[in-house]
Formats: structure tokens, C-alpha cells, sequence
């Protein structure tokens, strides 16, 4: 996705206008206009010139955000910081005390003397034409210094395109001009000496709305920029957070330089209390380091040699000798705000109803102040009333309130996910993640630790376990199996005596057979063993518990006598039980996916509280599960591996947990960046309540439009008698946004980790599909990206619902909803390059 920054946006109206003129741009596929950021997401081939272009026709200014990495001294996260600086209050804040002081003394002279009789210089109190003069001038001052209004209202106007700066422009350019009217009418009134007519005029000036008019919007502008400011705070405190120079080795030598110029694989040093600048390895020394910018655990966490350190993170104990491993745009830290930004520049798809109401709400509003105005004429009301109710009708109306509803609570939740190391990498996904269903966890790495350890040693009668232990890791050290490393690992914890053994043979799928001073030692599963000697009757009984466990119970002997077993199991980590309990607290279904055989994942399901376990599933076909569970509901899927991103693609939200794979993360649409499972139900929380927020601000910027249109329009006046006047409607539409952007900005006292008393949701009725399915023989794929190929390919016919490519099986599974002919199907795999065999 490339990023523009868009100038010249004044509401809802225009993102709308700019995104519909990009959206025509040939090569274009899809465009995202963020009025809160000021900025636009391109994806296509389109040029940057064709799309600047096409900004440009449509009356606004567009600039590709171009950032280099290591090419200056300026850092991304400086460049982006710069970008993120709030320039937009200071201006209005200016105009607004330049605005005040012009607007104090105009209303003096109109309202003051006029409805309270403040005293005024005698040549003054009976002159009406020079009140009205001075009233004139004091209005032209306030209408030149937020000039902004008109020169954007009257421009986008011209452009078939008004926006909120077009009705503020007409409705305080109309009370000018029939105020300037009033004032020539009051002259020749009163140069005939009708002193009455002359009074008659003085009350037919509205200098003073078309001057407050303008202020008050001025207050709502800047009320807003200030609170739009705050809703990036977020993203600029993780921004701030890089250390802008690094201490680098060099020849031995010690040169502070900045952060920009540390290149994969210098070394570099970082002192206690000092931040880690750059992604590395520690090569020396030990530490604690807190690493809570990243993950929002504020525990430090231990580091030593061949641990890894990222940006951004603190070193607060030990000294650190570290390789860099990755620098720049490159590092973790660069990546999150990257990330951050990124799902800023998109868009939620409950923003498109509101985008469509802004779309033509302006000409709507125009057409509706037209429309009152010749009624109000028509009733026979004077000029000056019916104008005023016109007026009133534009300065309430407030399309900004509609375009902030959305992108102002996608942005503070999207702070707050990543305060607390949650990462959407899009609005839609922060949007989807609180619909969630049912979750599909994986086992390994998800609700285990991935790694496994020993959990017990289980002696022989005349065996002591030191003596077990020494045996077990003399005959494992050699082997390169994972659970032959977690007895390694258990045996250099105990210190154990390392024994030299001879003639090492690796039995695949029974064990190991080796010689230890001549004697014959083995290693391996049960049956293994028992073709060398008796197992007692005791240690299979104990063996056999171990496994209802979910252990794998390890048997060692020599030739002369059975020494005992060992187990070793992947540990579940300590949160995962509560954390599937939230979830299902929440009214939401688990399901455990794992290559594991039943009995083993039964247990290790049990153990975690899931309500149900799927076991011996193949890593390709994860997918078809996610795709089967998609049929009762919406569906999350958690893994971290390479074997998870087909099912991390298919499932309605993929959730990448921990320090997953590259290739997982980049599968997912939620990055967890701790290996916590409580991660899982925060997110679901933060995206419900950012849910909840956006339908409380839409409902807002939609019930404030359908009930102050029709009280400014004058409906009421027959009924109950109730008038607006202009200066308190362009009051409330510079409230209106604010109030939005400040109920957003309450999300950030949201937290995620904090169960709701009511967090259940009704399920959804699934619905009944009528499928079928086909199978194609396809000659031609020869890897992963062909499966990518052939599937969105057939992906794309009308009618298929589904595709499951194997390159290994050399076939397609295809489910249709409707009948599609194996002719058309031929033709579209064939068009890319395969052979359909029949």
C-alpha cells in the first residue's frame, strides 16, 4: 500500500470526494481517505503522478509520504513523528484570539447598545448608518482573518463538491449580504429623514452572526484538532520511544553515532539504564531488560549470550555487547509503528454507511436551506426571518461528526492494542475481532510452550535417579530429537556426570542403541525396549499414566537390567487454562487443532478447559478444518508457525501469537507480540468496545443531524413556539465533533485485560448452504505459491466458494455454492499456466 498525505480536507465530505476521483484512476484497486490523519492508502499500479492528479482535479492537494531508511540522519521515526505534529491547532488558535478580539467589539456595538442600552459616543447613538458602518468593518475583519472558510467553501463549491466549509461560507456570506443590503436601505431611510424605517433596518443586521458564526466554528475546529491530536498520542509515545544514537565498536573503539548509520552486523554496547537502539544478539554480558514498549509487560526480562534484544527496549542491570540483526525499517519497534500506521490509513467497513450519508449530505443540507427559506417567504414571513431559518440550517448541519465517528475510535484502539502489545494490522480487523464465534487454537506454541522439558523420573527398584539421569544423558547428548534435548537441558540444570559413550545409532520411530564402557545401552519407546528386557509391571502402570496425561514416557536399559523412564512432555504455559476460560465466559468456542494423536491431545485439552479437540490433523489440512467450523460461525484462528498460515488466511481473523514466524505474522491480522494467551480475549475485548464506541459516536453524528435540521428549519415554530438563532446553531455544530472525538478518546481509560460483568454475545444462526464439490487434476504446481496461484484463480469464479490446491496430491478441491461447469474451471487454471488432466 503506498501512502499519500492528503492537504485541503475539511470533513467528511471531502475524504469522500477525493477517495470516489482516486477510486477512478485506471490501475487502482482500492483507496482508503483518512480525514483524521490527513492521509490516503493507494493499492494497484497506478502512478503517483495519475493519483496526485486526480486529487488535484477535484480541488485538494496530494504528496506521496516518501520515507528513507539509513539514506540521512532522520529516522523513520522522526520523519513520521514530524508527520504526526500537530500544526493545525496553533493556526486556529490564532485566528481565534485574533477572531475574539474583532467579534467582543462588534458585539458591543450591535447587541450591547442595542438590547441593553451600553452606552455608546453621542455622535454614534442616533447615527444608525455609522453603527451600522462600524458593524461592517468589524465583520469584514473577523470574515478576512478565517478568509479559509470561504477560499475552501466557494473553491469545492465550483467543483461540484461542497463540503462543511461551503455551507459556512454561504450561511456567513448570506447574513453579510443582506446585512450589507439592510445597512444601504438604513442609509436611504435615513437620508429621507424616516428615522422609523431607519430603526426598522438597524434590526434587519446580522454583522454580528456572520462574525460569531465564523468564531464558534473556529472553537469547534480547533476543540477537534486538539482532540485529534490526542488520539495519536499512541503512536507518537511509541515513535519517541527509539533512542536516536547508538554507541558502535569499531576497531575496538567506542563512536557514539546516530541510529541510522548502525548496519546489519556491527557490534554495539549499551550501558544500565540505557535503550537497546537496534534490533540485535547478545555476543556478552548479561542483563535484565524491560521490554514493556513492546509488549506492555513491565517484568524485565532476563537476557545473555545468543538471547536476542530489540529497539526501543531498556537495559536496566548488566552491560550488553550485542550484533546488530536488523536495522532501520527493519527492527521490531519500526515494524509495530509501521503496523499502527498503517491500520490508521485503512478503513472499517462500518465507516462505509456513514461515508455514504456524507457523500451527499452537503447538497442535501443546501437544497434543505434553500427549500425553508422559500417557505418561510411563502407563509409570508419577512425576508430577514426566513433568512435567518435558512442560515440556521446551514451552520447546524455537521458532516464532520459523521466523517470523525469511525477513524477516531479506530485510532485510539488501535493505541491502546498496542500499548499493551496488540497489534490490528487493519480497522476491518479490529472491527471483525470482536464478532468472533469460535477460536481455534493451536497446540504447540499456542497453548503449550513449544518446547518440551522433563516432567518425570520414575527410577528402577535399586536405581538411584541421579544414577537414571547420568544414563539418560551419556545416550541422548547425541541425538538431535526434540525430546532427547529436553533430558540434555533437565541433565545440565542437575549437573549430571557426562559419560562417554561409542558405536551411536539413531533407530528413527524406536530409539537409540549405544555402548557405554562396552555395554550395550538403550533408549526409546516401550516396544523398543522390551525386545531387551522385562519392563516391571509398576512402571508400565505409571508409564501408561503419563500418558493419559498427555506425557511421552522415555525407557532406558543396558543389556543386564532395566534402569527406568523418564517423561517429557510440551508444557502447557500457566496462563493458557484462564485464558480459554475468559473466552469461553465471553460465550465464544474453543477448539484445539493439533498433529497430536487423540489420546495425547485429549488430555492436553482436558488440562486446558477447550470445549472441544480436534487431533491428528495434518499441517495442510488445518485449513480445512478453519474452513468446516466457518459453517457454525465466525471463526479466530491463533497459531505461530509456518504450518499455521494457511489456516491464519483462511479463518475470519488470524491471531499470530508471540515471537511466531515471519511468515505467520505476515498470514495473521492480529499481531500478539507477547506469547500470553489472555492476549487472545483482551483483543476480542478492545475490539468490542471500540465497536461499541464507533455505534455511540455514529449514533450521536446521526441523531444530532435528524434532530437540529428540523429545530433550525423552523418546524417547531407553529407547534411549540421554539426559534433558533444562526449564532446558537453554528455553536452546536462546533460542538458536535468534539463531543465524538472526546467519546472516543475515552477508549484509552479501556482496559482490555479487565473482564465485563455481560461479555457473552448471542450467537449467530448459521446458515444452511447448499455446496457440492469437485476435484481437478492439475499438472503444473510445484509449490506453495502455485496452491496460491490455482486457488485464488478459481477463487474467483462466481459460484466457487472455496478452494484447496495441493501441489503434492497435484489436484484442487473446489466447493461451489452453485453449479459451475468443469469447462469454465478448466480454462481459468489452464490460463495461468497448468494442465487439467481428465
Amino acid at each position: 500500500m503506498e501512502q499519500y498525505t492528503v492537504t485541503g480536507m475539511s470533513c467528511a465530505a471531502c475524504s469522500a470526494r477525493v477517495e470516489k476521483a482516486v477510486e477512478k484512476v485506471e490501475g487502482v484497486t482500492a483507496c482508503s481517505v483518512n480525514l483524521l490523519t490527513n492521509s490516503m492508502g493507494v493499492e494497484g499500479t497506478a502512478s503517483a503522478q495519475a493519483i496526485i492528479s486526480a486529487v488535484e482535479a477535484v480541488g485538494y492537494g496530494a504528496e506521496k509520504k516518501d520515507v528513507h531508511i539509513q539514506k540521512s540522519d532522520i529516522s523513520v521515526e522522526e520523519t513520521e513523528n514530524d508527520a504526526l505534529k500537530d500544526r493545525e491547532t496553533p493556526i486556529l488558535k490564532r485566528r481565534l484570539i485574533a477572531s475574539i478580539g474583532f467579534l467582543i467589539v462588534l458585539m458591543y456595538f450591535s447587541m450591547g447598545h442595542t438590547m441593553w442600552g451600553w452606552p455608546l459616543p453621542d455622535f454614534l447613538s442616533e447615527n444608525y448608518v455609522a453603527l451600522g458602518l462600524i458593524q461592517l468593518l468589524l465583520t469584514v475583519a473577523v470574515m478576512v482573518i478565517n478568509q479559509k472558510f470561504f477560499i475552501s467553501g466557494f473553491k469545492s463549491l465550483l467543483h461540484r463538491a461542497p463540503n462543511m466549509d461551503t455551507l459556512v461560507a454561504l450561511g456567513s456570506g448570506a447574513a453579510f449580504v443582506y446585512s450589507t443590503y439592510a445597512l444601504f436601505a438604513m442609509t436611504a431611510a435615513q437620508t429621507d429623514g424616516n428615522a422609523e424605517s431607519a430603526m426598522h433596518y438597524m434590526h434587519e443586521l446580522y454583522f454580528e452572526s456572520a462574525a460569531m458564526i465564523l468564531a464558534l466554528i473556529t472553537v469547534g475546529k480547533m476543540l477537534e484538532a486538539r482532540s485529534k491530536g490526542k488520539t495519536t498520542d499512541a503512536l507518537k509515545g511509541l515513535m519517541r520511544l527509539s533512542p536516536k544514537t547508538a554507541t558502535v565498536l569499531s576497531d575496538g573503539e567506542e563512536r557514539i553515532v546516530p541510529v541510522s548509520q548502525v548496519k546489519q552486523g556491527d557490534e554495539f554496547i549499551v550501558r544500565p539504564g540505557e535503550s537497546i537502539p537496534v534490533d540485535g544478539v547478545v555476543v556478552e554480558g548479561h542483563s535484565a531488560v524491560n521490554e514493556a514498549s513492546l509488549t506492555g509487560e513491565s517484568i524485565p526480562v532476563d537476557k545473555c549470550i545468543n538471547d536476542s534484544v530489540s529497539a526501543a527496549t531498556v537495559n536496566q542491570s548488566g552491560f550488553l555487547r550485542c550484533s546488530a540483526t536488523r536495522v532501520g525499517e527493519d527492527t521490531a519497534i519500526s515494524q509495530i509503528i509501521k503496523m499502527v500506521s498503517d491500520a490508521a490509513a485503512t478503513k472499517a467497513p462500518i465507516a462505509k454507511v456513514a461515508d455514504k450519508v456524507s457523500g451527499v449530505f452537503v447538497p442535501i443540507v443546501i437544497a434543505i436551506a434553500l427549500l425553508t427559506t422559500t417557505v418561510w417567504l411563502l407563509v409570508g414571513e419577512s425576508f430577514g426571518f426566513a433568512l435567518a431559518r435558512g442560515i440556521s440550517v446551514l451552520v447546524i448541519s455537521c458532516p464532520c461528526a459523521l466523517g470523525l465517528a469511525t477513524p477516531v475510535a479506530i485510532m485510539v484502539g488501535n493505541g491502546v492494542g498496542a500499548k499493551n502489545g496488540i497489534l490490528f494490522k487493519t480497522a476491518a480487523s479490529l472491527e471483525t475481532a470482536g464478532k468472533t464465534e469460535i477460536v481455534v487454537l493451536d497446540k504447540t506454541g499456542t497453548i503449550t510452550n513449544g518446547t518440551p522439558v522433563v516432567t518425570d523420573i520414575l527410577p528402577n527398584t535399586g536405581v538411584s535417579e541421579k544414577e537414571l539421569m547420568d544414563f539418560a544423558c551419556a545416550v541422548e547428548r547425541r541425538s538431535e530429537h526434540p525430546l532427547a534435548k529436553a533430558i540434555v537441558q533437565k541433565g545440565e540444570e542437575t549437573k549430571t556426570e557426562l559419560q562417554d559413550i561409542t558405536d551411536f545409532e539413531a533407530l528413527p520411530g524406536n530409539g537409540i542403541r549405544a555402548k557405554r564402557n562396552g555395554t550395550e545401552c538403550f533408549a526409546g519407546n516401550r516396544t523398543f525396549i522390551k525386545a531387551y528386557t522385562t519392563i516391571p509391571e509398576y512402571i508400565l502402570s505409571s508409564a501408561d499414566s503419563f500418558s493419559d496425561a498427555g506425557k511421552t514416557p522415555l525407557f532406558f536399559c543396558t543389556a543386564e537390567k532395566f534402569l527406568g523412564v523418564i517423561a517429557v512432555a510440551d508444557t502447557m504455559k500457566a496462563d493458557s487454562p484462564n485464558a480459554i476460560a475468559q473466552l469461553k465466559a465471553m460465550g465464544i468456542r474453543t477448539v484445539m487443532l493439533t498433529g497430536d494423536n487423540a489420546k495425547t491431545a485429549q488430555a492436553i485439552g482436558r488440562q486446558a478447559g477447550v470445549d472441544e479437540v480436534i487431533a491428528d490433523v495434518l499441517p495442510d489440512g488445518k485449513e480445512s478444518v478453519v474452513r468446516a467450523l466457518q459453517e457454525s460461525g465466525r471463526v479466530a484462528m491463533v497459531g505461530d508457525g509456518i504450518n499455521d498460515a494457511p489456516a491464519l488466511t483462511r479463518a475470519d481473523i488470524g491471531i499470530a501469537i508471540g515471537a511466531g514466524t515471519d511468515i505467520a505474522i505476515d498470514a495473521a491480522d492480529i499481531v500478539l507480540m507477547k506469547s500470553s494467551l489472555c492476549d487472545v480475549p483482551a483483543a476480542i475485548r478492545l475490539s468490542r468496545a471500540t465497536l461499541r464506541n464507533i455505534h455511540e459516536n455514529l449514533f450521536w453524528a446521526f441523531i444530532y443531524n435528524v434532530i437540529g435540521i428540523p429545530l433550525a428549519a423552523g418546524v417547531w415554530i407553529p407547534i411549540f413556539g421554539w426559534t433558533l438563532n444562526p449564532m446558537f446553531g453554528a455553536a452546536a455544530m462546533s460542538l458536535s465533533s468534539f463531543c465524538v472525538v472526546s467519546n472516543a478518546l475515552r477508549l484509552n481509560f479501556f482496559k482490555p485485560y479487565h473482564a465485563r460483568k455481560k461479555e457473552k454475545i448471542k450467537p449467530k444462526k448459521s446458515k444452511e448452504v447448499n455446496t457440492m464439490e469437485k476435484t481437478l487434476k492439475i499438472e503444473g504446481m510445484m509449490c506453495p505459491h502455485c496452491e496460491v496461484t490455482v486457488k485464488k484463480t478459481l477463487e474467483a469464479i462466481d459460484g466457487v466458494e472455496s478452494v484447496l490446491a495441493s501441489h503434492t496430491a497435484k489436484n484442487a478441491v473446489i466447493t461451489l455454492s452453485k453449479e459451475v461447469t468443469d469447462d469454465v474451471l478448466k480454462r481459468a487454471v489452464e490460463a495461468q499456466g497448468y494442465t487439467v488432466l481428465d
